[in-house]
């Protein structure tokens, strides 16, 4: 896929459906790839270290999740960019690997969580084949424990692994994995709860217009407050100076 360069990463381009056909086709594989889904969050921690930019960058594709980063790319370069959220990647793909008969894996969450993404895909998706399910504990894994969840995604013959660990942290383990795990795995952050109705979206009207963030904020300030705070002015900035640079220049 092409890919554009935005404020810090380069964003893989393409219409929705063209990132689905994308995905299955690499999962058919069982090449070890990964796949970042970028929102503002990432773009800015991708900016303050250059090491987590290479992490991003090294991805095989990088989807547009947040709206701003598709304004981005349209003010910018003029490019008409599908969103390609999380939240609505995950369904998505879970339906294509059902028809496709490709096995998938759940890698992070809680344990509850799990247990209800396993229940709602059984329900949801009767064809899907569930290779497993890991909920890793909330701390640095020992390498015993690595390598068995290694071995327990290998053997399970998984074609795509949904990675929820949150940002930067899944990123970082998928690019650890990569060569290790065979299979295509999707860095979905919290994208299990928003499937089996944990967590609710946004309307669409605030999804369309680039609010969904705002939604999540009135959701869980205490979270997101300062983060919302912090990496909108950042990307607000930084955008905004591209923008003047691009004028001025040309």
């Amino acid at each position: 896929m092409n890919t554009q360069f935005l404020i810090s990463i380069n964003i893989s381009l393409g219409k929705y459906q063209d990132f689905i056909r994308k995905i299955i086709d690499l999962s058919k594989l069982r090449n070890s790839s990964y796949i970042c889904i970028a929102n503002v969050h990432m773009c800015i921690e991708a900016y303050k270290d250059k090491n987590f930019a290479k992490v991003v960058n090294a991805a095989d594709i990088v989807t547009p999740d947040g709206k701003p980063l598709v304004k981005g790319l349209q003010w910018l370069y003029k490019i008409e960019q599908d969103r390609v959220a999380g939240p609505d990647l995950l369904p998505s793909l879970l339906a294509e690997a059902s028809k496709h008969q490709l096995k998938v894996f759940f890698y992070g969450a809680t344990q509850e969580v799990l247990d209800l993404v396993v229940v709602f895909c059984t329900k949801k998706y009767p064809d899907l084949i569930i290779a497993g399910a890991i909920s890793p504990p909330f701390r640095v894994l020992t390498n015993d424990e690595e390598q068995n969840d290694i071995k327990t995604m290998n053997d399970s013959g998984a074609n795509i692994v949904f990675v929820a660990l949150g940002c930067p942290k899944q990123e970082l383990w998928m690019h650890k994995m990569k060569g290790k795990i065979s299979a295509t795995m999707l860095g979905v952050g919290g994208a299990f709860p928003m499937l089996v109705g944990v967590e609710k979206r946004a309307p669409l009207w605030m999804q369309r217009n680039g609010f969904e963030w705002l939604y999540r904020l009135i959701q869980d300030p205490k979270r997101l407050f300062k983060r919302y705070l912090v990496t909108n002015s950042w990307y607000i900035y930084l955008l905004a100076k591209k923008i003047i640079f691009k004028k001025r220049k040309g």
